[in-house]
């Protein structure tokens, strides 16, 4: 299979640069607009910058399905994103998953300026609604110089498209058990003043019995320009998601009844009579002002809170978690008077959050709460200073160095049983978290980059205090060292990229989960991991857009994860798995897709994922079969006036595959498989103007 892949990735490099020789005129090519991140606090062209980064603009999340994360992100070299059922997601970059047993950790999630991971280390994506982002970069790799304590790396989303400034859409779509899905999307320009208001409902039975989720989303923004160069943006969202989970099946009862939801044994009842399921409810506000405060100087100020009322009937207990998040982010840039070789600029800046919960668990008496178990308050503070400058010389090196110096602290009380008064504090020493990056264009077309970087990261407030109820207060942080090379290929107008990298990640105080026979979870430190990988990132336009033919375009992508990660040390409870391959994270994914551009508004879209097989236990005895996945979508636009129309259809798993999208790990009663639904269909219809 590698060497299929190898050969069909080196057929369409040579097919791309013979038809490169015969492209259409000019006249006829639709200009292509650089790719720019915006994520290493200022606007920068992709191809120069030092890091391993990746851009997924709106053409590109409008080619993949709207109703989730997960195919969109899953194009991305290094990124796993799982969703065992719907709404359920899991998000790991390079392995961060062995942390996860739902949801996101070791990765900072940003929405616009403000930061989604609150001060706990807790991200609640699933609460957005893809169908409202329209911008998302991804920088891979531990990037706590910028953006505090992570060792996965950083997405930044945006709601707000950049390009244009008016537009309204409104959209719908359904598809196979029960889904539906409904947005509106308006962005007004007036004078100084841009505003944009997005809002969504979705619904989806689900292919498994307990799996049904509806969300109710609202996000709203607004822009002021006070002065040429200057911003005010206000922005708040709230969403409403409430999803059942079926739970996990042996490979016995998985092959039985795949659509099944988890069944009783002699000792525990099932997911249907406990009614299992998750409700989030986040309102979320800040308020960012970037502003040019001399020639060359520039100042972005955003202060931000959100609310979090989760609620969660598990097998064993009811969850409640009460969170309030309140912080700032605040930076500086100065950029020196340029000059014909050199070219300078220096940020200095700090971000501050604080993270109040009150988590409570009780019986749960078939979805209702029953007698309390045991009720905290943990109260978590976590910021951090920054400063980085970037140089470019001779206009042809550009270089890099940043460094921060983390702080991460938190206290803890119980209310019940034991009604303690006073707080016990457990502080984290200061850590600093240094990089340095370098990128050197040979050509205008070949850009060279090496980095390093230090990672860090510390214990979430779900893994201090995790479902056993019992706060670990010896948790430690986990950190290591990131060295990676790579470069960069273009032709002369960007309709051809490649992107690759190799990387060395290794990891000391690696954090681990454990699960006791009750099913009930623990953290523990478990020594170290070596994490080497290979990523590519290929994209081509085999025949540019035009005007005259009959095939409009042809867009071929590819992205490829190659990841050796293992164990470096790991003795746990009298079992050594040293040496053993990195729990959840598969070997090999490969992801290519072609895009055809038809006259009269037709396209269509063809993409396969081959992930190869994953262990599911540190044992590293049971593995998950390798899988793969194809999907097709074909559209129709047609403008009538200035309202333009598209009528779209979609199928998912074609080949009708029996896979997991998001195994449980380390299972107990090899509970291990969340069956994925298999071969399935949506349609839709949006309006644009």
């Amino acid at each position: 299979m590698n060497k299929l892949y190898a050969a069909a990735f080196l057929l369409s490099l040579s097919i791309s640069t013979a038809i490169a020789q015969n492209k259409p005129k000019t006249d006829t090519v639709r200009q292509l607009q650089t790719v720019t991140v915006k994520g290493y606090l200022s606007e920068q062209p992709v191809i120069n910058v030092p890091a391993s980064v990746s851009v997924l603009g709106a053409k590109q999340l409008k080619l993949q399905p709207d109703n989730s994360f997960v195919t969109a992100l899953n194009t991305v070299p290094g990124i796993r994103a799982e969703e065992r059922s719907p709404g359920s997601y899991r998000l790991s970059i390079r392995g961060s998953l062995l942390r996860s047993p739902f949801g996101v950790r070791d990765v900072k999630v940003y929405f616009d300026e403000i930061p989604l991971t609150d001060a706990g280390g807790n991200t609640y994506l699933n609460a957005l609604d893809i169908g409202n982002i329209r911008h998302i970069e991804i920088l891979k790799g531990p990037d706590g110089s910028l953006f505090g304590a992570n060792s996965g790396g950083v997405v930044l989303l945006n709601p707000v498209s950049r390009l244009d400034s008016n537009y309204l859409s409104a959209g719908v779509n359904g598809g196979s058990y029960g889904l539906f899905h409904q947005k509106i999307s308006l962005q007004k320009a007036t004078g100084n003043n841009r505003f944009n208001i997005n809002q969504s409902y979705q619904n989806y039975d689900g292919y498994r019995q307990n799996s049904s989720m509806h969300r109710t989303y609202l996000q709203a923004g607004d822009a002021y320009q006070y002065a040429p160069a200057s911003e005010l943006r206000a922005t708040v969202l709230y969403s409403d998601l409430d999803y059942q989970t079926p739970g996990g099946l042996n490979l016995a009862q998985m092959q039985a009844n795949p659509r099944s939801a988890r069944l009783p044994t002699a000792t525990l009842p099932g997911a249907i009579d406990q009614k299992i399921r998750i409700n989030t409810k986040m309102l979320l506000g800040g308020i960012t002002n970037d502003a040019k405060l001399a020639d060359g100087v520039r100042n972005v100020l955003a202060v931000f809170g959100n609310h979090v009322d989760f609620a969660n009937p598990f097998i064993t207990n009811y969850e409640q978690r009460d969170e309030n998040t309140y912080g700032l982010r605040t930076y500086f840039e100065f950029a020196g008077k340029a000059s014909e070789n050199y070219n300078g600029k220096l940020n200095v800046g700090m971000e501050w959050q604080q993270t109040n919960s009150l988590i409570s668990n009780y019986d749960n008496n078939k979805g209702e709460k029953g007698n309390v178990q045991k009720i905290d308050k943990i109260n978590t503070n976590q910021h951090f200073f920054f400063a980085r400058y970037a140089a470019d010389i001779f206009k042809r090196l550009h270089a890099e160095a940043a460094l921060s110096l983390n702080y991460y602290h938190y206290k803890f009380r119980n209310t019940s049983p034991l009604n303690e008064a006073d707080f016990t504090d457990r502080d984290f020493s200061p850590q600093v978290m240094p990089r340095l990056a370098l990128s050197y264009q040979i050509t205008n077309d070949f850009i060279w980059r090496a980095s390093v970087s230090r990672g860090y990261s510390t214990p979430t407030t779900a893994e201090v205090r995790p479902t056993n109820n019992i706060v670990n207060t010896g948790l430690q942080a986990q950190f290591g060292w990131n060295y990676e090379t790579g470069f960069r290929l273009r032709n002369k107008d960007e309709s051809m990229l490649l992107d690759a990298s190799v990387f060395y990640y290794r990891i000391n105080n690696a954090i681990v989960r454990q699960l006791n026979p009750n099913e009930t979870e623990y953290y523990v430190n478990a020594g170290g991991t070596k994490q080497p990988g290979f990523e590519l990132a290929f994209t081509d336009w085999l025949i540019r857009q035009n005007k005259t033919h009959f095939l409009r375009g042809l867009q071929f992508n590819t992205s490829v994860s190659v990841s050796r990660f293992n164990f470096r040390e790991y003795n746990v409870s009298g079992n050594n798995y040293t040496g053993n391959r990195l729990t959840g994270v598969p070997r090999e994914v490969v992801v290519s897709s072609l895009q055809a551009v038809f006259p009269q508004g037709f396209s269509a879209f063809v993409q396969h994922n081959y992930t190869s097989a994953i262990p599911l236990n540190d044992a590293n005895t049971v593995y998950a079969p390798k899988y793969h996945l194809l999907q097709a979508k074909a559209s129709w636009q047609h403008p009538f006036g200035k309202t333009r129309l598209e009528i779209y259809a979609g199928a998912d798993n074609l080949l009708n595959q029996k896979y997991s999208l998001g195994n449980d790990l380390n299972a107990v009663g090899n509970r291990y498989y969340n069956p994925s639904a298999p071969r399935n269909y949506y349609a839709g219809v949006g309006v644009s103007l």
